[in-house]
């Protein structure tokens, strides 16, 4: 099969190796019909997650058909249609039982395109089947689906439930890339009063106002007065880090109002300082985490019932074999204008 893969930082390549094969009985192998690259994977190759080997199938993100299935596998079957979560879980370990899959201990977690091959392939192996793929309802297409296979519960658990969304709360987004735009949609679920987004490209800014904000700022403008003003001087209630640089992450930790909560989703392959001088008196929470996907099935449920709103995410399509191409779109969204690339195992399947 062909399957595009990681040489080193700044190093990718869209070659043969061979097809994945069962190691365990509780594994599935999928038929690759529609994927999507993450910003995760343009950090890996910018050198900033050193666990990923030189080697590797990339890609943590994905919808297909199993084809085959380990003995030990009981909730899926060959034929079937599912979503490969970006997360595995065991099951079995402490944080499983909890619910906190992405810190498995039992060999799940954040595997897939990092430790083992990824999604970004004709082919691939799930391990932890029973928990780690979902089958897919007739009524959700393979490009709604793929949505969730991390940008969403992402968005969701990382950003809007760890930061508390509230309804009439005041929401400040900094990032309008995927991760930002699907804040938006997660945090319309509870109704905050305002989501102001900060993003320094033009076209995201749009993007986000097209999908439901209150209002896009450029980070040049005076973003900390704009929000005390809209605020009566306290700030936002809540902000979420979408981006993964310290300026971002610094400017959610000014923004945010006393009591308020800082709730980093962007990966950072940099320190940022924490100006503790300033917040130690402001009560101000701050929150990181790894999505853990056990609000899937719900999101699931809810985008099948058509309680989800998904508004253009997705702005460029591709055939798999043109991964390279995609590649290219994606890290250059200030010319391309992508925000999602999806790529599909039949060119415009979709």
């Amino acid at each position: 099969m062909k399957a595009l893969v990681y040489n080193g930082p700044g190093q990718r390549s869209w070659r043969e190796v061979p097809d994945p094969v069962i190691q365990d009985p509780e594994d599935a192998i999928v038929r690759v019909d529609a994927v999507t690259i993450c910003g995760t994977d343009l950090h890996i190759l910018n050198g900033d997650v050193p666990t990923v080997e030189r080697g590797r199938i990339l890609g943590h993100e994905a919808v297909g058909t199993i084809l085959s299935v380990g003995d030990g596998v009981r909730g899926v079957a060959v034929g079937d249609r599912v979503l490969i979560s970006c997360i595995t879980s065991c099951g079995r370990c402490e944080y499983c039982r909890q619910g906190h899959y992405g810190q498995c201990l039992g060999g799940g977690g954040w595997i897939l395109g990092h430790l083992i091959d990824g999604t970004q392939a004709e082919q691939v192996r799930v391990p932890f089947a029973d928990r780690s793929v979902y089958k897919l309802p007739d009524n959700v297409s393979d490009e709604e689906a793929v949505l969730l296979a991390d940008i969403l519960p992402t968005s969701y658990e990382v950003g809007v439930r760890n930061g508390k969304v509230w309804p009439g709360d005041t929401v400040v987004i900094v990032g309008a890339g995927p991760i930002g735009l699907a804040a938006i949609a997660t945090s319309k679920l509870f109704s905050p009063t305002r989501i102001i987004v900060v993003d320094a490209a033009d076209s995201r800014r749009k993007a986000a106002l097209e999908r439901g904000a209150d209002l896009a700022l450029d980070p040049d403008d005076d973003v900390e007065k704009t929000v005390r003003e809209l605020t009566g001087g306290l700030g936002a209630d809540v902000a979420i880090e979408a981006v993964g640089i310290p300026a971002t992450f610094e400017l959610c930790t000014r923004v945010v109002r006393p009591g308020g909560t800082v709730a980093n989703v962007g990966v950072h392959g940099a320190p940022a300082t924490l100006h503790l001088e300033d917040l130690w008196i402001k009560n101000v929470t701050i929150t990181t985490g790894l999505v853990d996907t056990s609000s899937t099935p719900r999101l699931l449920a809810m985008l099948a019932a058509g309680r989800l709103e998904l508004p253009g995410l997705i702005t460029h399509r591709f055939g798999l074999d043109e991964m390279q191409d995609a590649y290219d779109v994606f890290s250059r969204p200030a010319e391309t204008g992508a925000l999602k690339v999806a790529l599909f195992a039949e060119a415009g399947a979709e």
